[in-house]
């Protein structure tokens, strides 16, 4: 059982994150033709015109461990064609017959680790996320109780894990990495845990929910 204090710390967190995020009431099929606000160009500006971005959505799933918040993030197989082996949010495409990004997140979470929707409780998401592979993500955050059981897609998922939401929000773990791409050296964010690099679009998207934490801190 959580201490009195790190249920307060918890909740004071919870409060926080909530205030942070864009309503869930903005979720609406059109959202993701928005202006891209973020995305992989941040560290290093695009010089050639932006591509027709593909819609999709992910799921942020916070899980509520009496320590303390953790991230949920999963591994992805080495021969996907789309990110093979790098560490994602459970998601993907938007579908024809998604509602809206929630319902994207949601389906596509299911479908890859078995997280079913109604352990998830949707509060609202991040700003949409241009990926230097074409993408416009739409990052929705949820809280999860810790009662679930995940039963994975061994075609898409090769490992489920969780990272303490406190060490991503530390700003002495937040790096960034340089690698060669399309004949351009880029630059990204990187967050190593453990044995694990956690780089690219998820990094990203990660400094995004730090940086709306802390305007919020600082708020």
């Amino acid at each position: 059982m959580p201490s009195a204090l790190v249920e307060e710390q918890m909740q004071a967190l919870r409060e926080r994150i909530i205030r942070c995020l864009i309503g869930r009431q903005e979720l609406t099929p059109t959202s993701a033709c928005a202006p891209i606000p973020v995305g992989d160009f941040d560290l290093d500006p695009r010089t050639e015109e932006a591509p027709r971005l593909t819609p999709a959505a992910v799921l942020v799933p916070l899980v509520m461990r009496p320590t303390g918040f953790t991230v949920l993030l999963t591994q992805r197989t080495q021969h996907l064609r789309d990110h093979p082996g790098q560490i994602s949010f459970p998601g993907g495409r938007v579908e024809a017959t998604d509602e809206n990004p929630i319902a994207t997140a949601l389906r596509e979470t299911q479908e890859e680790i078995g997280l079913p929707r109604h352990c998830v409780d949707i509060i609202g998401h991040l700003d949409p996320y241009e990926t230097a592979t074409g993408f416009l993500v739409t990052p929705v955050v949820g809280f999860v109780q810790p009662v679930f059981r995940l039963k994975t897609d061994p075609f898409e998922v090769a490992e489920v894990f969780e990272v303490p939401l406190t060490f991503l929000l530390d700003t002495s773990n937040h790096q960034i990495g340089k690698r060669m791409f399309c004949g351009t050296q880029r630059r990204f964010w990187v967050f190593q845990y453990q044995d694990r690099f956690i780089w690219g679009a998820t990094a990203g998207m990660l400094m995004n929910f730090f940086r709306r934490l802390h305007h919020t801190f600082e708020g």
